[in-house]
């Protein structure tokens, strides 16, 4: 049966089954090294310079992996990623005497460049995939496998928390290395050597794109998710833990949840943004969904500063925010890939994720800082000042009325 599936179709999966893997570990990690060295004493500040190494190299990473994917071809960078994140996770499966600050920044710095190695191949293979008509189908896949990687992500979240209760953080970490190398393995062994690779080697100077629209985008999209990141990737989980005294199953699982339906809203987003039958999302979509974005962070912001019922508007508050997030990443991740450049896309691509790795990174050092400094709604305010730049500059963003899906 699986011989006769289409090649573009199987080499598809393939790639799909490499993220989703990949991403469960990473989610789980995060989850790990949050709650394990909350529960060490680390303040939220030095909890977030844990992260600081894995957001910075992330923000390198998809400004030299798009160059290298190429390059190399995307399969390659894909399975570098693989091999890398594996390395990373042996490297805090050691005696807790040997986790200090230094060397567990080192491994997140690695884990961060095997993410968007990982993350930058899976984005750019679809586009050499899916013909150049079939924009429709473009958008879908790309919101299926956005989606599905954002549901794994949160399930990624539940696992590290029950793992880190189950069996304990070196024991939790081996196991994920153990599942990955299997992985790996299989990704060596089936995906194709020229997926993505330019037909003339790029210099190192076209890392950046001169393109108008991707560089719009890009800027657009570094500040949706430093919106995101300011308050929830170290504030959220240690405000629910200290603050409402959840234990670390329920913080988990509550995230794991979150972030799942997160993933399934991706996934419907080409049904949820096509207002004419077959239409296909521009640039006004994404100001749209931007601005809506800003104003249910601002009403969760003045809502928990003004101390009203803060538990109940969190996490309904939550629901709302993760749901119209997911629509405008998801937007976003279409509208990348259909900007890109068909030959060497994934130096487009690449760059776009440069920008939302430096988003992360602000968010992670601003969530520790902001939290420590003023609390959970400092943090809500200064995502809401973040989605205010998204929508003034998604006002530049290129508007095609006419673009019609061909499926």
């Amino acid at each position: 049966m699986w011989s006769q599936l289409d090649q573009n179709l199987r080499q598809y999966m393939l790639v799909t089954f490499n993220y989703w893997n990949f991403t469960v570990t990473d989610g789980a990690l995060r989850m790990l090294v949050v709650l394990y060295f909350y529960d060490l004493g680390y303040s939220t500040l030095a909890i977030a310079s844990l992260f600081l190494f894995y957001e910075f190299f992330g923000v390198v990473t998809n400004l030299i992996g798009g160059w290298l994917g190429a390059r190399l071809g995307l399969n390659r960078t894909m399975n570098i990623g693989l091999g890398m994140q594996i390395v990373a996770l042996l490297m805090l499966a050691v005696p807790p005497s040997w986790l200090t600050v230094a060397w567990v920044m080192a491994a997140q710095a690695l884990s961060g460049v095997a993410k968007d190695l990982n993350k930058m191949s899976a984005k750019s293979a679809i586009k050499t995939l899916v013909p150049a008509n079939a924009q429709g189908a473009l958008y879908k896949w790309i919101a299926i496998l956005t989606g599905s990687k954002n549901a794994l992500k949160g399930a990624g979240f539940f696992l590290g928390g029950a793992l880190l209760t189950l069996v304990g953080f070196q024991y939790a970490v081996m196991l994920m290395a153990g599942v990955l190398l299997l992985v790996f393995i299989s990704s060596v062994m089936s995906l194709k050597s020229e997926m993505g690779k330019s037909k003339t080697k790029p210099k190192f100077s076209e890392i950046f794109s001169k393109s108008s629209s991707v560089n719009i985008l890009s800027a657009a999209r570094m500040f949706l998710f430093g919106a995101r990141d300011v308050w929830f990737v170290i504030a959220l989980p240690i405000y629910l833990g200290s603050v409402f005294g959840w234990n670390h199953s329920a913080v988990g699982g509550f995230l794991a949840l979150w972030v799942m339906g997160y993933g399934v809203v991706q996934g419907l987003a080409p049904k949820i943004t096509r207002r004419a039958a077959g239409q296909l999302p521009d640039g006004k979509h994404a100001l749209g969904w931007a601005a809506l974005l800003a104003a249910i962070t601002a009403v969760i912001a003045y809502s928990v500063q003004s101390g009203w019922y803060p538990e109940l508007i969190i996490i309904a508050g939550l629901l709302f925010f993760g749901a119209v997030f997911a629509v405008n990443s998801s937007l976003h991740s279409y509208l990348i890939v259909s900007y890109a450049k068909d030959d060497g896309v994934s130096l487009d691509v690449g760059f776009y994720y440069m920008a939302n790795a430096m988003g992360r990174l602000i968010g992670t050092v601003l969530s520790g800082w902001v939290y420590q400094v003023s609390g959970l709604a400092a943090c809500l305010w200064v995502s809401f000042a973040f989605l205010v730049l998204t929508t003034a500059i998604s006002l530049g963003l290129p508007r095609n009325p006419g673009a019609v899906a061909s499926t």
